[in-house]
Order: structure tokens, then C-alpha cells, then sequence
């Protein structure tokens, strides 16, 4: 008869990032880990969708803050490069092109972006460009060192001195707009530099002031795609926890979190096909909205969590080309005349902008593979509303909901103002002549495939009243071994920022069950001695000649004193 295992067992629901990462770090630290996946693959929103030689990145196509991914790997006893995943620089960032034909280089180029600023704002302005990248390395490194990489338990946790002595400088209760208005006195610039909110699903008039730190890491770190598709880096994940004994189960959706009698312990999950599994805790890393309200209990909470403001949706278009569009590069940016209005349009209404901003993604660019021979693979992303239902879209200005959310319409529209709108900026001809194959998707199929509540495709919004202690916790409130790592879920959205999460939440589980951290290493480890060329030198407050100003103010002030008297 053989002996019944004594190690402790997880169940990790979804296999996302946030959820491959979870279950590699709690497999490390000697767990039994299963996933289960109600798709037949593994990323999420970070797959990819193929079709005869094309391929297309169906949610993140570029990777920002690099060094929160080598954490990851480094913590799992390995390597981005070990692991066979090839990070490919992207140069320039972006091409932003304007409605009246002008454009704009994004780059980490000092010299390029030299030029680019001065060219609108002069050498003035460059020197003020040179001030908002201080202000936003601020934002970063605090952000990173404050925010996600410490949990935020309770309202307490925000009474950190660490933490609350940087609130102020993060400018968390002024808009990212406001913010870079301060540093850009043309309209172009300003826009230039604040459109990266939508990567938080956000307008610029509404995200705080803090997230100027994602414009940093792209202007400071360069902005990456990895070979073979964002999924690469998933997939590598993947592999990482199988080596170390994790169990996926794909093509296996859960119906419930099973809990004890008493309703406050998590004691596993049940599938779709009524088959029970145990677990000594639960990780979710489906949508959090959705598993509040329908993977448990309803509760006042759940019922407040729908009520939430949430992030945009998107159309977004997978284009197979039956030729070269050379006029674009890999990342670009399509920018709406009228840029505020267009915002509204989205987080207001909840619907498609008359004349929308969106993102346009040429993976084939940089990356070959992505496309047959001569030919283009295109990703669209148009962001629009969520999804509303009757009850939500009452006072909107007289919404019908049925009739205004009409996304077959909407579709049909956002394709030709897309055709249009690249055709007449960039001075591409027949697009629509040369797509071969088109695959869509809207905020009704990214609720379906991926269960997000409303078809928000960032989670949860992140104003100030949705982040930090305000957010969903990693660790369910009242239902002991049950935890949640995602968009959703502290510290927030973005691939990195959720793999910043993981950790966080499986430190956390960690602690409960009174275990050491198995990437938990020493502050001392592998850290060489500092030659004396290296060492850092402090400089005085004051040089002897600001000292002996001083002393002869000090003097005069002395004697004019002695004069009065």
C-alpha cells in the first residue's frame, strides 16, 4: 500500500499568467499544484490565433518592464534565455500619426527623441521633456518598490511611513493629462504623452498621474516582443511549473468553489462535469468579478464588485495580408482629432467614438515567423465601451441599450474607419483589397471565451478608489484558503504587473500555512565585493566655498547688528 503524500495541495483556477505563475512559485515551494483551464489552451487573453502561416497575439503584443518577468524566472531557478525565450528590441516605440498628416517617433533614442521634441517645442521644451522623464522615474521606481511588491491588506497597510511619505509625489489625485501638461505646452506633445493610458484601460482625463510611469519604461527600458508571440513567455512559465510538478487540466471548467459547513474555508473546487477536487487552498485566476458572482455565494460584497467602475473593451481585428504594408512599422498609434471627445465617447457611453484612437500591431515587422513570405499579419485594437445591460445604461443620455451597444454595426464601422484612417495618414494603399482572412473580436466574445465581466478586458478600472487597499484583495476576506491573483486583483492589470501579483499572492499563501519562501535566497547572495572605483561617494551638503559664504553672511549680519545697536 503506498504512503498518501503529506505535501500540501493547490488548486489554481485558470491558466492565465497570473495563474501559471502562481502555480510554478507554489509548485517550487513544494506544493502539489493542479490547474484547471476551461479552454483548450493556456495565457488567457495572452494566446495566440493562427491561420495558414499568419499568426496573431490576440490580447498583449509588447512587453514592458522587463525586469519584473527576469524576477520571475530568476525566482523559479531559471531564465528567460534558459528557457528559450527571445526578447527582441522594437525601435522606434511607436509611429503616432495624427489626423493632419503629421507624425510623431516615439523612441529610447536620446538623440531621436532630441529632435522629435524640439521639433514642436523647441530646445525649451526639450529640457522640459528631460523633466517629466525625472518625474515619471520617480513614479516608477516608487510605484514598483512601494506598490507592487508590497500587499495592501487593509487601509492600515497605506499608513506604511515608507508608502505614505511618497503618496504625494506619485500625484495619485491628479490625471495623467494634467500632469503632463505641466511639462508639454502644445496640444500634439500632451497627447503624444499621455495616450499609454489605454494600456489601463483608462482616459487620460481620469488615470492618475502615477501611471506616467508606463511612458517611462518604454522611453527608458525600450519596449520587447518575444519571438513566436507574447505567448512564448506563457509558455515558458508552463513548462518551468510542469518540470516542477505542476498538473494542467485544459478543456476543464469549474462550476463552484466547494467550501466546509461552516461556509468559511475553501476545501476545493467542483467541475463542470460534477467530479469533485480537494485542495488545501484555492487560487483564482479567472475574472474576479465574475468568480465573486458566480463561482461563490452571493454577498453584498459580490453585489458591490458589479457596481464597480471597470475598464474599456475592444474591437479588436486579426488581419492576414496577401502582401507587405511597408508604410507601417511594428507598433503604431492612430490618434483622434478630437482626442477628449473621443474618450468620452468610451468611458461616458460606453461606446465606439465616432472617430476612434486605436493601436495598430504589425508582428510580421519584427518578428518573420508571424507571416508567410511577403506577406503581413495586422492587429487591430479599437478601444470602445463595455458591455451594458438595460438596467446599467439607464441615464446615459437616453441609452438603449439593444439599439446604441449594436456591435455587428459597430464592427462593420470600426473596420472602415480603420481602412480609412491608415490609408489617409500613412499613404498605404487597398487595405482592405489585400486582407485575405479577418478574425474579430468584440466585447460580447471576450466575455464568452474568457468569462470577463462586461467584456472589460483590463478588469477593473484603476482610480484612486480602485487600487492600493481599495482594490480586491489577494486573499478572500471572509473564506479562509481562497485567494485570487489577476487584473483584478492587487496590484492591477498588465502581464507584468500581474506577475508582480503572483508573487505577492503566493507569499501570502506562504505566510498562512507557515512556510519559507523558496526564492527567499539572502540579501547577500550572489553579490560581489565593490571595488574602491566603485564605490558610491556621497558629496557634502556644502563645498567649503558655499561654507564660506555662509560664514561671511553670517559675519556681515553680525556687524550690521552691532551697527544698529
Amino acid at each position: 500500500m503506498s504512503k498518501k503524500s503529506t505535501r500540501k495541495t493547490a488548486v489554481v483556477v485558470g491558466a492565465g499568467a497570473g495563474g501559471v505563475a502562481t502555480a510554478a512559485r507554489l509548485a517550487k515551494a513544494g506544493f502539489e499544484v493542479t490547474v484547471f483551464e476551461k479552454n483548450h489552451f493556456t495565457g488567457g487573453r495572452c494566446s495566440l490565433l493562427h491561420h495558414e502561416g499568419y499568426r496573431f497575439d490576440q490580447g498583449p503584443s509588447l512587453l514592458l518592464l522587463p525586469g519584473l518577468f527576469k524576477e520571475t524566472f530568476n525566482d523559479l531557478g531559471t531564465s528567460l534565455e534558459a528557457e528559450g525565450v527571445q526578447l527582441m528590441k522594437c525601435e522606434p516605440n511607436y509611429n503616432i500619426w495624427f489626423d493632419d498628416g503629421e507624425s510623431f517617433e516615439l523612441s529610447t533614442d536620446v538623440a531621436r527623441m532630441k529632435h522629435e521634441v524640439e521639433k514642436w517645442e523647441g530646445k525649451d521644451g526639450f529640457e522640459r521633456y528631460l523633466g517629466f522623464l525625472q518625474e515619471a522615474h520617480r513614479h516608477y521606481e516608487i510605484s514598483v518598490a512601494q506598490v507592487l511588491k508590497k500587499n495592501f491588506t487593509s487601509l492600515l497597510s497605506m499608513t506604511r511611513p515608507a508608502f505614505l511619505r511618497h503618496l504625494f509625489p506619485l500625484h495619485p489625485f491628479e490625471s495623467i493629462y494634467s500632469r503632463a501638461s505641466k511639462y508639454f505646452w502644445t496640444e500634439r506633445l500632451r497627447r503624444v504623452f499621455t495616450f499609454g493610458s489605454m494600456y489601463m484601460g483608462m482616459s487620460p482625463f481620469d488615470a492618475p498621474g502615477t501611471y506616467s510611469l508606463l511612458q517611462y519604461t518604454e522611453l527608458a527600458e525600450g519596449i520587447w516582443y518575444p519571438k513566436g508571440g507574447f505567448h512564448s513567455v506563457v509558455a515558458a512559465l508552463v513548462r518551468t511549473g510542469e518540470r516542477l510538478g505542476v498538473n494542467y487540466r485544459l478543456s476543464t471548467p469549474i462550476s463552484s468553489i466547494k467550501l466546509d459547513p461552516t461556509g468559511q474555508r475553501a476545501t476545493g473546487v467542483m467541475l463542470e462535469n460534477g467530479e469533485t477536487i480537494s485542495a488545501d487552498v484555492v487560487i483564482i485566476n479567472a475574472d474576479l468579478v465574475y468568480a465573486y458572482t458566480n463561482l461563490l455565494p452571493q454577498t453584498s460584497y459580490s453585489r458591490a464588485l458589479q457596481k464597480r467602475s471597470t475598464s474599456c473593451s475592444s474591437i479588436s481585428f486579426y488581419w492576414a495580408m496577401d502582401r507587405k504594408i511597408p508604410e507601417l512599422t511594428t507598433h503604431n498609434i492612430f490618434l483622434a482629432e478630437h482626442y477628449r471627445e473621443s474618450f468620452d465617447d468610451i468611458f461616458k457611453q460606453q461606446l465606439i467614438p465616432k472617430e476612434p484612437s486605436f493601436y495598430l500591431n504589425v508582428p510580421s515587422r519584427i518578428d518573420p515567423t508571424a507571416a508567410p513570405e511577403g506577406k503581413d499579419s495586422i492587429v487591430v485594437l479599437v478601444p470602445v465601451g463595455h458591455l451594458l445591460d438595460e438596467k446599467q445604461g439607464i441615464g446615459r443620455k437616453g441609452l438603449d441599450v439593444q439599439n446604441k451597444q449594436d456591435w455587428e454595426a459597430m464592427v462593420s464601422r470600426a473596420r472602415q474607419t480603420v481602412f480609412a484612417t491608415v490609408e489617409a495618414r500613412t499613404g498605404a494603399r487597398d487595405l482592405q483589397g489585400a486582407l485575405v482572412k479577418e478574425i474579430v473580436n468584440t466585447p460580447q466574445s471576450w466575455k464568452e471565451v474568457f468569462n470577463l465581466d462586461k467584456g472589460a478586458i483590463l478588469g477593473l478600472s484603476h482610480s484612486f478608489f480602485n487600487v492600493l487597499c481599495f482594490r480586491p484583495k489577494t486573499r478572500h476576506p471572509s473564506i479562509k484558503g481562497l485567494h485570487f491573483v489577476g487584473a483584478s486583483a492587487h496590484p492591477g492589470t498588465g502581464v507584468p504587473i500581474v506577475l508582480a501579483g503572483a508573487k505577492l499572492t503566493c507569499e501570502q499563501v506562504l505566510e498562512g500555512f507557515g512556510m519559507d519562501k523558496a526564492w527567499d535566497v539572502g540579501p547577500t547572495s550572489g553579490k560581489k565585493g565593490v571595488r574602491d572605483i566603485d564605490r558610491v561617494h556621497t558629496l557634502p551638503l556644502l563645498s567649503n566655498i558655499h561654507i564660506a559664504v555662509l560664514a561671511l553672511a553670517f559675519a556681515l549680519l553680525i556687524y550690521l547688528m552691532y551697527l544698529a545697536d
